[in-house]
């Protein structure tokens, strides 16, 4: 059975709305909620960035039946892992068992704050396998020392360790990063609707395959509103950054760099990746992309603040309805 989820998106809301928006797609029926965890907009026009685990923490506690993600966190830079295990169990023991971990090798944008450079990306991978060993050791609850190439954890445990397991999403974006790191994950992770993906991840030994013990989790821009022209308006002014491509979004270190990368994005181009407008039909034609090729979960992404209290009330429900009918 396909979930269907909505996104928390931390760079186009403050934490208050946040926490409004995940109990309102809680009421419209959405299976499970996402969130992105970033120190900066990718755009200015986008205008916030709160501290997602504050923000989840209240979630947990507003919320009752929806699962809980982070989509995703960088567990080597901006914080060690050992943090980001405490925090994640803590979470978890909030959201009574709804929480997963979703884990990713980040984006220079939110990384280069804390002075430690960008490092090229197999290091990257590098310092994410040995994360997540530390934190799935942490969640052990038992006492940890860890001398590793990137890591240093001196007599760490946590005390309040959840009786359900974190289960860990490793977001990941090709052949190589799959057979690195799809035997230390409970699920994938990814933003691009390839079956190649799921085939990939599922012929790796070792992996837990995708529709029996894992799932994967993707997750697709909207923008609904009831007039079009608007719809692509805002699209373009909020989510032109997302035509770059991963390769491009995670090496460019601010939102000036982002605003120049994207300066000839026109709406039209926008427009031909997004679906805008009300046509609730056209936005169920581009979410079946994911399950088509093979993924059991998709998070929507709303674009735009001021339109998400309309877009749960109004569109969110039949959307759903119309999705569930669709999806296998």
């Amino acid at each position: 059975m396909t979930n269907l989820g909505y996104t928390l998106f931390t760079e186009q809301s403050g934490p208050r709305d946040l926490v409004r928006y995940a109990t309102s797609a809680e009421e419209a029926g959405f299976d499970f909620e996402v969130m992105s965890d970033h120190y900066s907009p990718w755009l200015t026009e986008q205008g916030h960035a709160p501290y997602a685990w504050s923000v989840l923490g209240a979630v947990a506690h507003a919320t009752s039946r929806v699962g809980l993600m982070t989509y995703v966190t960088c567990p080597t830079l901006r914080y060690h892992p050992a943090v980001v295990a405490q925090k994640a169990a803590t979470v978890q023991l909030l959201a009574e068992g709804r929480f997963r971990l979703g884990l990713g090798s980040g984006e220079n944008l939110n990384e280069h704050v804390v002075g430690q450079g960008w490092p090229a990306v197999q290091e990257r991978h590098a310092m994410l396998r040995e994360a997540v060993g530390i934190i799935r050791d942490l969640h052990t609850g038992e006492l940890v020392d860890h001398r590793g190439e990137y890591f240093q954890v001196d007599s760490a445990r946590i005390w309040d360790v959840p009786e359900e397991p974190v289960e860990i999403g490793l977001a990941v974006g090709g052949e190589r990063a799959i057979e690195e790191l799809a035997p230390l994950a409970d699920h994938l992770i990814a933003v691009e609707p390839e079956a190649s993906l799921v085939d990939t991840w599922n012929g790796v030994e070792g992996a837990k395959p995708i529709g029996s013990e894992a799932r994967a989790i993707g997750q697709i821009p909207i923008c609904w509103d009831p007039d079009e022209e608007t719809a692509v308006r805002r699209a373009h002014e909020q989510m032109r950054w997302f035509s770059g491509g991963w390769e491009v979004n995670a090496n460019l270190p601010t939102p000036a760099g982002f605003a120049a990368a994207t300066q000839l994005v026109r709406p039209e181009d926008v427009a031909e990746s997004v679906p805008c407008g009300p046509d609730l039909d056209a936005i169920v034609e581009a979410v079946s992309a994911y399950w088509k090729a093979g993924f059991t979960d998709v998070a929507l992404v709303q674009i735009g603040d001021d339109t998400q209290d309309r877009f749960l009330a109004e569109a969110a429900g039949p959307l759903l309805e119309r999705l569930r009918a669709a999806a296998p």
